[in-house]
Formats: C-alpha cells, structure tokens, sequence
C-alpha cells in the first residue's frame, strides 16, 4: 500500500483513516507517510521514532510549522471509513486524519511556498503527555521545529482557535477509620466524608476569563471517585480525582493555588498538570494567518477551551494557533464524521496563506 499525495482530498482523507493508527500502533501509518513523503524531492525528511518531519530549504526570510499527529484514539467499529452524501465517517476523520491529509496534499504541492515551511507529523497525543511525539522532537531535535509561527491541524470546524486552557490533575485524599459494616459506627467513613468535596465542586461557578480580546471558560470537575475494599468494611480511604481546566493567563501555580483554596482543609495532591498558551494573535505572522482565513471562511478567532500542543510551541517561544477541518465536538465518539467541503475549505486557506 502506498499514499497517493495526488489524489483528492476526499480519497487521500480516507486512504489515511483507513491505516489504523490508535496510539502506539502508529509504525504503520507513520512508514507511508514518510515514504510517500521521501518521493517529494522539494523536501527533506527526517523521522524520530514514528514522528515524520518534512521541510522546505528555500532560505525564506521566514519559516512556519504545520503540524498534526497521526494517532487517534480506540476504534469504535468505524474504521474503515464510508461516506454518506458530502460528509465522511470513520476514526479520526475529526481528530485528525482529514488535517493530516490536507497537509500531506499541501506538502507534496507547494514546491515554492512564499515562506519555508516545516511539516510535522508526530505520534502519541491522545496518551499520557511524556510519550508525546512533538514533545519528544522538541527535547531531541529542537531545531527541527525552529520556526517563526506554527499551525495545529487540531479539529476547529474549519476556524481559528488561538492558544488553549491550562489542565491539572489532583487527587484529593479523604481518610476515615475502617470498621466492619456491621458495626459502622466504631469507624468513620472516607466516602462519606468526601461528599463534602463533592458539594464543594457542585456549588464551585467556573469563571470566563477574557486573555488577548478571546474569552477562555474554565472548569473545575470531579472526574473519578475511588474508595473502599469490600462490600461489609466501612472505607478508610477515598480519592476524589479532580480536573482544573484554567484560563491561560494563570500559571500552573496560580492554578493549583487556586485548587488548594477551594477544596481548604483536604489533602489535595497534584498528580499532573500543563500550562496553557495565550493566543499570541497580535504577533505579525498569526495577523496574516488570521486574515487568510477570515478571507477563506468569514469567521472571526475563538478561544481553544481545551488543551493542545500549541502550548508546546508556546514554550519554546513560537506563537502558534489550532485550525483544522471536523467539529471537535465530535472527536473521539463512535459517530466521527466531517464534512468533505469543510476539509476543502481548510485547504484552501492554508494555500492562500503559504503562497500569499
């Protein structure tokens, strides 16, 4: 099997979600785009692991990053992909085979783009943040990402979404004293008394916090609960896991001040935690980003609420923007799907953009 960089759109987007590709599983994938990739004498091609690099070296005054990752969460029994009227189906149409396939068609196309282009095709983003491709690159290879400006194919339903929240991770630990169930009142119950936690989370009004003109809405949740040891002993120990999404104008520590203040009184531990980007919209290369696109669909930059690996290339200093094809509404469900204009409407932004 090969990838036709030639074919439509519509094919090319299919022929890559049909390469099954769940996080770990990306050799397969990551082989075809590089070999097809390899046939583009226009570009030098580099690989780390199943990371794919390729880049222009037409000593532009400026160069740019587009960047997207070739893994997809588990198949639900919808790969391999069909199509139904204009739009199609299929894992990772959203998230985010169908950008993945405008940027191996760009990249086989623009043999002389108006600035140096670097593309990036990396593994390991739907999983834990250490096995990261694009973080990996970054610690190994730091000056194959050298750029002034960097694009994220994540899902935007064909908009821009500047920078991204912030996310941390903690687990809240809740003690009691075990006891028979039989006999519960010579214990104390750690579930019970969690519900304190629980209601402190309940009551908790997330707040929208306005950063560089774009409003980010955060969010504070419990996303697991986890106590007791069998069905007749009273818990001596129950963990409320809770998730911070914040606003990219706090730190990670002023993140988890702000946890530790509201859950005051509990043991609140921070098991993982990544900063957010702020939109950096006022830099040169994003205004002319941001123009090409609004030239191409009409719409005006939104916040990213979640968080992306633009905030990777924030940390290195590379003003960076999400826009891809697919509503990320969809991502990760059994019913993925995107329309086959939104993914040409896509292309033909980042055209305009790259040979203005």
């Amino acid at each position: 099997m090969a990838l036709d960089l030639s074919a439509d759109l519509l094919a090319l987007t299919r022929a890559v979600v049909d390469v099954p590709s769940v996080s770990g599983d990306e050799a397969a994938l990551a082989d075809l785009v590089e070999a097809a990739l390899r046939g583009c004498p226009h570009l030098r091609v580099d690989r780390d692991g199943d990371t794919v690099v390729a880049r222009t070296q037409l000593g532009r005054d400026r160069r740019v990053v587009v960047a997207g990752h070739l893994d997809t969460v588990p198949i639900a029994g919808n790969v391999p992909s069909h199509v139904e009227g204009d739009v199609v189906w299929g894992r990772g149409t959203v998230d985010m085979k169908a950008g993945v396939a405008v940027m191996l068609s760009l990249a086989a196309e623009l043999r002389a783009p108006t600035v140096d282009v670097t593309w990036v095709f990396y593994d390991h983003e739907e999983v834990a943040a250490e096995l990261n491709g694009l973080g990996r690159v970054a610690t190994a290879h730091p000056d194959w990402l050298a750029a002034d400006f960097a694009v994220l194919g994540e899902p935007t339903d064909g908009g821009v979404e500047g920078g991204c929240n912030g996310t941390l991770r903690a687990e809240v630990v809740v003690t009691g004293v075990a006891a028979h169930s039989a006999r519960a009142w010579t214990g104390v119950n750690a579930v019970h008394k969690a519900g304190e936690v629980l209601r402190r989370l309940d009551a908790y009004r997330p707040a929208t916090i306005t950063v560089d003109g774009l409003d980010y809405r955060e969010g504070l949740n419990a996303v697991l609960v986890s106590g007791g040891t069998a069905g007749n002993v009273i818990p001596d120990r129950c963990v409320v896991t809770v998730n911070y999404r914040f606003a990219p104008s706090r730190s990670v520590e002023e993140a988890t001040a702000h946890v530790r203040e509201v859950l005051a009184g509990f043991d609140v531990t921070v098991v993982d935690a990544a900063a957010g980007a702020r939109p950096g919209l006022d830099d040169p290369s994003a205004r002319g980003f941001v123009d090409a696109v609004l030239g191409a669909t009409g719409r005006a930059p939104v916040a990213k609420l979640g968080w992306t690996d633009v905030a990777r290339f924030a940390a290195l200093g590379i003003p960076a923007v999400n826009f891809g094809p697919g509503d990320p509404l969809l991502a990760h469900t059994a019913g993925e799907r995107c329309p086959v204009a939104q993914i040409v409407q896509v292309h033909a932004a980042l055209l305009a953009w790259l040979t203005a």
